[in-house]
């Protein structure tokens, strides 16, 4: 249950389109995660009513998905710092609640800004003298680092994540422009090896780190990927229930269709946010 004591607030945020992952992520989240762990837990919807094991639903109402985003943080979370996942993120490993405690303990004790907890091979960090579980807390070198702006795990002030939540700013425009706005401001950035992101391997230098987790994001563009077969053929060996949404996802994944059914978007759509990212709209 949620507590008005606690200062951190888990969103997962997602969209209704997306509903079909909503049951998976619940599955293994609930598996993975440590609810001991000490913060607030919301699920994010737009306009569905849904029931999430260990979540609060909350709604932002459609709108264009920094908009929806800043809604949520301003009239929604009342908390003052944002653990941020999404639905297609699935984890595969325990958490280590020590680890979290300790973090958002010193998040709070030193007002840092914004934390990545994910390994991505465009980052470049330089190491520091502090640690937590044996995972060193680097500080991210921005100018020779990719994706400053991130939607991937990140520990976030809500002050500065809304500081880059634009209107009108579509995910992919929202890290690509927010890296942008990022390089310039040049903030602080610290960055943990805590979650292996789709297996990446640890960048900083660490000192045997305790219980490192790992999540998959097991869908690219609204269509189920490779990563997320795995987790098919575990839920396959479940109950009927299991192995019935199991079936599904596996019959999506199988016919290229999006998450509500659709047929793949076409190519043509990632060629044009390509070009957009290089021309700079």
């Amino acid at each position: 249950m949620n507590s008005k004591n606690r200062n951190i607030a888990l969103i997962i945020h997602s969209c209704d389109r997306y509903e079909l992952l909503y049951k998976g992520f619940e599955f293994f989240f609930s598996k993975y995660w440590d609810f001991s762990i000490d913060c607030n837990c919301y699920f994010a919807t737009e306009e569905k009513k849904v029931a999430i094991n260990g979540f609060e639903n909350i709604r932002s109402g459609k709108d264009e998905w920094a908009d929806r985003l800043a809604f949520l943080l301003k009239e929604k979370i009342p908390e003052k710092y944002i653990l941020y996942f999404q639905e297609d993120m699935w984890i595969n490993k325990k958490v280590n609640a020590a680890f979290f405690n300790q973090l958002f303990e010193l998040t709070k004790k030193n007002d840092w800004q914004h934390v990545k907890l994910h390994s991505f091979g465009g980052y470049k960090t330089i190491a520091a003298d502090l640690y937590i579980e044996g995972f060193n807390i680097a500080k991210l070198d921005n100018v020779n680092s990719d994706f400053l702006m991130s939607h991937q795990v990140t520990l976030w002030n809500k002050t500065v994540l809304l500081e880059q939540l634009h209107t009108k700013e579509h995910p992919w425009r929202n890290e690509r422009r927010g890296t942008k706005r990022l390089k310039k401001l040049n903030p602080e950035i610290f960055h943990i090896d805590y979650f292996a992101e789709n297996g990446n391997k640890e960048i900083n230098k660490n000192n045997a780190p305790v219980l490192r987790s790992e999540y998959r994001t097991i869908s690219v563009n609204g269509v189920l990927n490779d990563r997320a077969l795995p987790y098919i053929e575990e839920m396959k060996n479940g109950n009927n229930e299991q192995r019935e949404y199991a079936l599904k996802l596996e019959h999506n994944y199988k016919n290229n269709l999006t998450h509500d059914g659709k047929p793949k978007p076409r190519k043509v759509d990632i060629v044009k946010r390509t070009k957009n990212w290089l021309t700079g709209k």
